[in-house]
């Protein structure tokens, strides 16, 4: 007489279960849903950025991040400590540039370069100009040797011309890689100069990040369409404003210069970087490939990384012997 109440209860309670697990899985498949096409839009904008300027947005951010943390804490612990972060980037940046030349012919010693490359800055560090005026001829006079010394080797045997190519193309990684990089660490070593090290490095990826943003937005007009496609002159623009602004944020604020001498610095390091990142499409361009290495994910090679970077160190360095 007493188990039909109970048996009521027991259903009710099952019934009420039932509903909150449905209710659950209807706002879990709801959830899931939701994720799922948030995901797709997000991996449809990302395969549209990759095809309108050829990167992988977040890859990039990530190692930009994480270079620039390394970066960070090189120059604001102490300034030496900017000399293996420096020789880390010039060792592999060589590495990858030797490798290309071989790649297409040039007999570049790769190791022997990476150690003469690397050598070099320790010595601008606490020897300044001189030091690495001296220390990148001694590189190269060891690359030429070492070209020579190897046609010793029957393998290695090539006509004068050949070896005359083979010699230049090491000279060029030297002077490409380790002499320009060679100024930074020189200024690093200066009395203030690790500021100055770092302002420059900013406005070269603030004008890489306006150009970026700028020519993704608004880019229409190829700026050097035989050289380097995806350059417009609305990312042309849009690199010299962010530039002119961080230059003079940075002049005001870190620095300590008048902020029109910030505006001039970030104008010319804008122009400096802009070549130097053509110059090294033009030479991706002859060897015939599209990145250096693909060592960085998001950039491609380290060169790719420090295209731009590279060529701005003397400016840097004229700018502090100037103003500073």
């Amino acid at each position: 007489m007493h188990a039909e109440p109970d048996d009521d209860g027991a259903s009710r309670k099952r019934s009420a279960r039932e509903d909150f697990e449905l209710h659950a899985q209807h706002a879990r498949d709801e959830f899931e849903a939701q994720v799922k096409a948030a995901r797709d839009q997000f991996d449809a904008t990302q395969e549209k950025i990759k095809a309108r300027t050829g990167r992988n947005l977040l890859a990039a951010i990530a190692i930009g991040v994480g270079l620039g943390g390394i970066l960070l804490a090189s120059l604001l612990i102490t300034p030496w400590l900017f000399i293996p972060f420096a020789a880390a980037l010039v060792g592999f940046t060589v590495f990858e540039l030797s490798s290309a030349l071989r790649a297409v012919g040039r007999d570049v010693p790769r190791v022997a370069s990476v150690v003469v490359g690397i050598g070099v800055l320790p010595v601008a560090f606490f020897f300044h100009v001189p030091g690495l005026w001296l220390a990148i001829l001694a590189a190269i006079l060891v690359i030429t040797l070492w070209r020579l010394a190897e046609l010793a080797r029957p393998s290695h045997r090539t006509g004068a011309l050949s070896v005359l190519g083979d010699i230049g193309a090491g000279v060029l990684v030297q002077l490409y890689v380790s002499f320009m990089a060679g100024f930074y660490v020189v200024l690093a070593g200066e009395d203030g100069g690790r500021w100055w090290v770092l302002a420059a490095l900013i406005i070269v990826v603030t004008t890489d990040v306006g150009a970026y943003a700028s020519g993704l937005t608004f880019g229409k007009h190829p700026m050097a369409p035989r050289i380097s496609p995806k350059k417009t002159w609305e990312g042309f623009a849009g690199a010299a404003l962010a530039a002119m602004i961080a230059g003079s944020l940075l002049a005001w604020l870190m620095l300590g210069q008048p902020w029109w001498e910030g505006t001039i610095m970030g104008l010319v390091l804008m122009l400096v970087g802009t070549m130097g990142d053509l110059i090294e499409s033009l030479i991706k361009r002859e060897l015939g490939i599209k990145d250096i290495s693909g060592w960085l994910p998001g950039h491609g090679g380290f060169l790719d990384r420090l295209d731009s970077i590279l060529p701005s160190a003397a400016v840097a360095y004229a700018f502090f012997l100037i103003f500073h």
